[in-house]
């Protein structure tokens, strides 16, 4: 059984993006957890002399669309890890165009899903950091893990958001990475144009063969 580097780095990719996907919605949902399951992306918050005040959430299902995509991107790259390493084990690990062709078309939208993610994490958690700083009792937002919050008691809130936010962008770098790979394998596969007559390669090859044409006197 011989496994290239190539095989070895795809593995590789698979089993960080898996990680990342975990990584993203275990932290976005303990985040929302310590806010009684509230969704403080692109949230507000008050102060009221003595303590934090959170004034409004977003809905709820806007962090579930963040945690599935991250969930259902992370089984994918799981299936694809398991899938890559029975291919190493078995040599079937090569696909025909029209395989590679899916694939891509899949992956494209994988990328275009964990993008959309990416940019709701870190305009949603910019929002909320910028109510919190305005309300001029805290210079920094990771500050207010060590305030004082009214109906709650967030002590990591501002760090499991960041770790959710630094997971799903390097999700889409690790996503563009293999994107990339799979482009690049696709146009490897690509069938080779049949020489026509009036091609000079034609010629070439038919005067090879053939010794060249008589010369006429």
């Amino acid at each position: 059984m011989a496994v290239s580097v190539l095989q070895l780095a795809e593995l590789a990719l698979h089993g960080a993006t898996f990680l990342c996907g975990i990584v993203c919605a275990s932290a976005l949902t303990v985040a929302q957890g310590e806010f009684g399951g509230w969704c403080i992306l692109y949230g507000t918050v008050n102060w009221n002399g003595t303590a934090l005040v959170p004034k409004s959430f977003s809905h709820i299902s806007l962090c579930y669309f963040v945690s599935a995509i991250s969930v259902v991107v992370a089984l994918c790259c799981f299936s694809a890890l398991l899938y890559g390493i029975y291919g190493c084990c078995t040599n079937e690990s090569q696909w025909d165009r029209t395989w590679l062709s899916i694939a891509l078309v899949v992956a494209f939208i994988i990328l275009f899903f964990l993008l959309i993610s990416a940019c709701i994490l870190r305009v949603g958690m910019d929002a909320f950091c910028a109510s919190i700083v305005q309300t001029k009792s805290l210079s920094s937002c990771q500050e207010a893990e060590h305030k004082p919050w009214v109906s709650y008691s967030p002590t990591r809130f501002y760090s499991n958001l960041y770790s959710a936010q630094a997971s799903a962008w390097v999700n889409v770098f690790l996503w563009c990475l293999l994107t990339t790979r799979l482009l690049v394998q696709r146009r490897r596969e690509a069938p080779f144009p049949l020489l026509r007559r009036n091609d000079p390669e034609w010629s070439a090859e038919t005067e090879a063969i053939f010794g060249g044409r008589p010369i006429r006197p």
